[in-house]
């Protein structure tokens, strides 16, 4: 996947119970992000961060966070965010594996080591990370794609906690974006 291209065509199932078909945002612009794990405290910190901001975005700006879990581990671990926003099961990591979301042992302990207070931050309000897979060595990755379908700019997150910076999700929001890559 590339800046410039369009964003290929995603069909998961929604923990709201229905099957969400990325068709369903043409014509908005969105953030599309891939996350860790349903227990990841970095992932589960970003969801509510996502939710906070959500009616800033506006209407015409759509969410979308795809995780590796199983639906209903998603449910036990996710909806204490009430999110107002699509967040899809991915157990079988095809998309993850389609846009070559990437895993990384150093990344895990910088994350670990680095982003300590918002670690505890999110452990606090109950995200402890229970989960020890493979899993936990997936890096966050968010694409910006905009009205047309056609993906913008491309977030590799370097460790797990290294998410887009919310001001440039707000501003790609509001205005255009130049295409911009990892």
């Amino acid at each position: 996947m590339r800046t410039g291209q369009n964003l290929p065509r995603i069909i998961l199932p929604s923990l709201d119970g229905r099957e969400f078909d990325s068709d369903s945002l043409r014509g908005k612009k969105h953030i599309i992000t891939f996350f860790r794990f349903a227990t990841c405290s970095f992932c589960n910190l970003r969801l509510a961060e996502l939710s906070n901001i959500h009616d800033r975005l506006g209407e015409n700006f759509g969410i979308v966070g795809i995780f590796p879990s199983e639906i209903e581990h998603l449910r036990k671990h996710t909806n204490k965010h009430a999110s107002k926003f699509p967040v899809l099961s991915d157990c079988d990591l095809k998309y993850h594996r389609k846009f070559r979301v990437k895993k990384s042992v150093l990344g895990m302990i910088k994350g670990m080591v680095f982003r300590m207070p918002a670690l505890w931050k999110s452990m606090k309000a109950g995200n402890v990370p229970l989960e020890f897979s493979s899993r936990v060595l997936i890096m966050p990755l968010s694409l910006l794609v905009d009205e047309k379908g056609i993906v913008q700019e491309i977030y590799c997150g370097k460790d797990e906690g290294d998410h887009i910076p919310m001001d440039r999700v707000v501003a790609f929001s509001k205005a255009g974006s130049e295409p911009v890559g990892c």
